[in-house]
């Protein structure tokens, strides 16, 4: 798959999880792909804690949501991600980690949508929580996470289908200007 094909393929598909096991390659080529992403000055601030396994996964989604409804208790993966804040702060006081995050999630996404794995991310899990769970270091806070399966239909493509035939997005006029504010792209 192209990367503008996985644009174009990627949506949250979080009512379309399989119970099925994600390869342990997979799983390796999709945190490349967040090892990969760019970072402000280079400094990587992302860590992964991977969780494997129905049990686990459950326990965890179970133990730490915020949400009324746990819809990613039977995912087989999910992958939180966690930084320390207090160690990426420039000098002028502005702060990148949460951009950083944001695109490391992205090549997770685009990472997995090229593997036919669903992904959705989600911040409503409760980090205190989860570094107690976890045995995280108490300096360290949790940012995002995801699961990661495989689709309950027989491909990608085929879960898919009717959300992306569903989205919506602004038009170019409306979120890109030519030259200056206000005069539409």
């Amino acid at each position: 798959m192209e990367t503008l094909e996985a644009i174009n393929k990627r949506a949250s598909l979080k009512a379309h999880l399989s119970t099925r096991e994600v390869e342990q390659d997979k799983i390796i080529k999709v945190l490349d792909a967040a090892r990969l992403a760019p970072s402000a000055t280079n400094e990587q601030p992302w860590r992964f804690v991977v969780v494997k396994g129905k049990e686990n996964v459950e326990n965890v989604v179970t133990r730490a949501s915020r949400m009324g409804r746990r819809v990613f208790d039977e995912a087989p993966v999910l992958i939180l991600v966690f930084v320390n804040p207090k160690d990426y702060v420039f000098p002028d006081g502005k702060t990148f980690y949460l951009l950083d995050i944001g695109l490391a999630m992205e090549n997770i996404l685009l990472a997995a949508t090229d593997l036919g794995l669903i992904t959705h991310p989600m911040a409503s899990l409760d980090g205190d929580k989860l570094k107690e769970m976890l045995d995280v270091p108490d300096e360290m806070e949790f940012v995002l996470a995801t699961p990661l399966g495989y689709p309950t239909e027989g491909s990608y493509e085929q879960a898919a289908q009717e959300k992306l035939s569903q989205r919506t997005r602004k038009s170019l006029s409306e979120i890109a200007y030519s030259n200056k504010w206000g005069k539409p792209f």
